[in-house]
């Protein structure tokens, strides 16, 4: 049996998720020498089913109080396994030469555990594996990585940040020496080269200098416009309808980049409550999680929280909970046709695209009278305004009309 010791350090980060804890383990072998040492943070988004046939989605973090039972070390392959309330979180390593390598990550929860499932429908363990990408970190150095890596899973998001692994320690010490992440090695972009100017001959003819040439910035087409909706369970009729075309746009550093969320591809899922609900949407590269909330007389879009990896590869994780959009009367629903765009943070714009929804009281499946956007509204004055018009001007042009030939009548009399 492999002895183990475990500390923990309490760590505070308010990005997107509560106060997150830092695990820090060691993992000591038969002869009490130390082969694995990790000190980490996690965070689980889990998805599961209550009773009723209601979907929930519950977040929570990696506790500060672990044992590291079932873990493993050997000369090719090392287990570090962390367990928790029933609960385990472990890392598979394997060696090749001089470079090792993290091969899965696993994570099972007991859905009996009612403090963090509170009435699951289900009372069994569901294990999900991942393939984390941590290669090629070189043997007698430490993983470093303190950028957020999230992990996504069609029930399950695991984020880790702040981490410091070293599996196949030898000479019974971590070492000092460091392998960091890609996403922690900074990008450096070579200066511009520069040319000495030649000047020109002189001649007695005037050329026209050529004209300058512009390289076109790639746009996204509009975004499918994707029908969500959320039953309490199958034999019911919606409680929750969602359509609309999403884009997101993000400021990393200098860099801006936009990502249409692909209707085609996402998988959803959500629950109706009396006065907050909830939609998620999940994709290979995002998981978007929209809550509504109602106070009786209007619902509004009250938090948003977006996590995913751009297409660079780099992690990102943005949320706000204090949102007031896409408000509109209990009973009715919010209409947005045209092109909208949010700041949800400093980092975050939301686009919407041909926007209907409707979190709360929805009757017989389908969308009640909408109450539209100010810029919807608004395209309705124009043609209103240019009938007005020309009704006046015809108005004005009949009675000239009937003037003019009254008139001429009158005259015709007179003269005869």
């Amino acid at each position: 049996m492999y002895r183990y010791a475990a500390i923990a350090l309490f760590v505070a980060s308010g990005i997107v998720f509560r106060l997150s804890h830092g695990v820090e383990v060691t993992v000591r072998d038969n002869d009490d020498k130390l082969c694995i040492y990790a000190d980490l943070m996690v965070n689980f988004s889990v998805s599961y089913e209550e009773v009723g046939n209601k979907s929930s989605t519950v977040e929570f973090e990696l506790p500060s109080k672990v044992t590291t039972n079932g873990s493993d070390c050997s000369l090719t392959s090392s287990l570090l396994k962390l367990n928790f309330g029933g609960h385990t979180w472990s890392v598979n390593f394997t060696i090749d030469g001089e470079k090792y390598q993290a091969d899965s990550i696993t994570f099972s929860y007991d859905l009996s555990d009612k403090t963090v499932f509170p009435n699951a429908a289900l009372n069994e363990t569901i294990s999900v594996s991942v393939k984390p990408e941590i290669t090629d970190v070189v043997k007698d150095t430490c993983y470093s990585c303190k950028s957020k890596d999230t992990f996504e899973s069609d029930t399950v998001n695991q984020t880790l940040w702040n981490v410091l692994i070293q599996a196949f320690v030898s000479n019974n010490s971590k070492s000092e020496k460091i392998t960091s992440c890609a996403a922690d090695v900074p990008v450096t972009t070579a200066p511009p080269p520069t040319h000495t100017p030649t000047k020109a001959p002189v001649t007695n003819a005037t050329t026209a200098p050529p004209a300058p040439t512009t390289t076109p910035t790639p746009t996204l087409p509009t975004p499918t416009v994707g029908k969500y909706s959320i039953k309490p369970n199958e034999n019911s009729t919606a409680c929750l309808l969602a359509d609309f075309g999403l884009r997101i746009g993000l400021k990393q550093a200098e860099k801006y980049q936009e990502m249409n969320l692909d209707p085609n591809g996402t998988i959803f899922s959500g629950n109706c409550g009396v006065n907050s609900s909830e939609l998620m949407l999940v994709t290979n590269t995002m998981t978007i999680k929209l809550t509504f909330a109602n106070d009786a007389k209007k619902f509004r879009l009250h938090a948003l929280n977006i996590t995913g990896k751009t297409s660079s590869g780099a992690v990102f994780s943005e949320a706000n909970t204090n949102l007031s959009l896409w408000e509109a009367a209990v009973g009715a629903s919010y209409m947005c046709n045209k092109e909208q765009n949010y700041t949800i943070t400093g980092i975050l714009t939301l686009f919407t695209f041909d926007l209907r929804v409707q979190p709360f009281a929805v009757r017989k499946g389908v969308f009640s009278t909408a109450e539209e956007c100010q810029t919807d509204a608004e395209s309705f004055l124009v043609p209103i305004a240019v009938g007005v018009a020309l009704l006046v001007l015809i108005l004005i042009v009949l009675m000239a009309y009937f003037i003019g030939r009254k008139r001429n009548m009158a005259t015709g009399y007179e003269s005869f």
